[in-house]
């Protein structure tokens, strides 16, 4: 970074920090990753002074020869990947892609339907805060209190009675395997559009270690990084030419001008590697680590949603232990392990103090770990929450020690792209 740290030394100086705290960490976030080398590179390149309002072989503005033949290269390789027809590579991030399947499919008013948030939705899944609540009429199902899972029968009573136009399944705190044909069965049932949102799934869709909505669901959202590792951009992709026409007319021009180049290059760099052997190998590990995690945290009288985990994602409550999820989640960072406080299915406490912490294994896996690294860091967070429930002093010295046995053991597993 020899050109920034001239210009700007103060930026050049924070980001080689956040370099090293990435670095030093366990990073236990479920929508956070580790990008590649190249796909680093890839972001950062000329191709940010280029605009490109339209889509390949139809432009507003000159100059895309090269343009073109990149974004040709990553919709290709997302067909290819994820076995459908059509891809559009253009949306900024994973919300900006949701509205445009609502301008795709929906008028102001319409009825949405979609897992409300608090058991584990998305904001634009028609939650009230979200212009999707505020425009759309959102009806919402949940998931059992008894076992956390989502009832099928209940989806279908709900969508009956309401007639939504549009269903969204998937979510940001799913933990459990999503049932893409039986949503599906029930969008064909109403008549609605079934929307995917596969954006915390991405990657284990792509490596074969989650079920594929391809088939099933008329259209599909994602985010390119999470547990698929590419830039901080989506995607949307389709079977049929009528639900791909309206897709692409609802992102240009109906909810952005030019796409981001260098994002759209790092996004087929990111293909390229998740249609390796490798990746098919991560993808798995992702589960496997998860799975031993929550056998581990279970083991020592976490209360897991739904008592396990499918995918790359651990939801607790850690009501029983006395503690709220925020003040637990601060001591954990403290501590050098990474995760995020997050409400549970029926919780009793506001979002922004929350009974839960929800974590994910695919930055991890892409380090390397594995089992015995997750027994570990089970360990180490039960060691930090039994420690914060009891007070402060005793918090204090297990957070210095965990801290530093963190710091030593991710000296052993080198992060990729740092």
């Amino acid at each position: 970074m020899s050109s920034l740290n001239s210009v700007d030394p103060q930026i050049a100086e924070l980001i080689k920090a956040e370099e090293r705290r990435q670095a030093d960490t366990v990073k236990l976030i479920a929508s956070e990753n580790y990008a590649s080398k190249a796909v680093l590179e890839a972001t950062g390149t000329v191709l940010t002074n280029k605009y490109s309002e339209g889509y390949p072989g139809k432009r507003y503005y000159e100059g895309q020869q090269v343009i073109d033949q990149i974004e040709i290269l990553a919709i290709e390789r997302a067909k290819s990947l994820f076995g459908v027809n059509h891809a559009n590579v253009q949306p900024y991030s994973g919300s900006p892609a949701n509205l445009a399947i609502y301008l795709a499919f929906l008028k102001p008013g319409e009825t949405v339907m979609g897992m409300g948030l608090p058991f584990g939705g998305h904001l634009t899944h028609g939650w009230s805060v979200s212009a999707t609540g505020k425009w759309f009429n959102p009806v919402r199902y949940g998931v059992r209190q008894d076992t956390g899972r989502v009832d099928m029968d209940e989806v279908r009573e709900i969508a009956l009675r309401e007639r939504p136009k549009l269903i969204f399944c998937g979510g940001t705190a799913i933990p459990r395997t999503i049932d893409f044909p039986a949503f599906a069965e029930i969008a064909r049932e109403v008549g609605a559009v079934l929307a995917a949102d596969i954006a915390h799934i991405a990657g284990l869709v792509a490596g074969g270690a989650h079920p594929s909505p391809v088939g099933h669901a008329d259209v599909i959202s994602t985010t390119t990084h999470k547990t698929l590792r590419g830039p901080r951009g989506a995607m949307l992709m389709a079977t049929s030419d009528e639900h791909a026409t309206a897709l692409n007319k609802a992102v240009f021009p109906g909810l952005q001008g030019g796409p981001h180049n260098h994002t759209t290059a790092a996004i087929a760099v990111a293909l390229k590697e998740a249609a390796t052997d490798e990746f098919k190998d991560y993808a798995r590990q992702v589960v496997m680590n998860a799975q031993a995690l929550a056998e581990e945290l279970s083991g020592r009288g976490f209360d897991l949603v739904s008592g396990g985990t499918d995918n790359h994602l651990i939801l607790f409550d850690l009501t029983p232990k006395g503690i709220g999820g925020k003040p637990a989640a601060q001591a954990l960072d403290k501590a050098g392990l990474e995760t995020n406080y997050n409400s549970v299915p029926f919780d009793t406490r506001k979002p922004f103090d929350p009974s839960g912490i929800r974590i994910g294994t695919a930055g991890v896996t892409s380090r390397g770990m594995g089992v015995a690294e997750m027994r570990q860091i089970g360990a180490w967070i039960d060691q930090v929450v039994s420690a914060v429930a009891k007070g402060e002093d005793e918090a204090k010295h297990v957070i210095t020690r965990v801290h530093g046995e963190v710091t030593e053991l991710t000296s052993h597993f080198p992060a990729p792209g740092l």
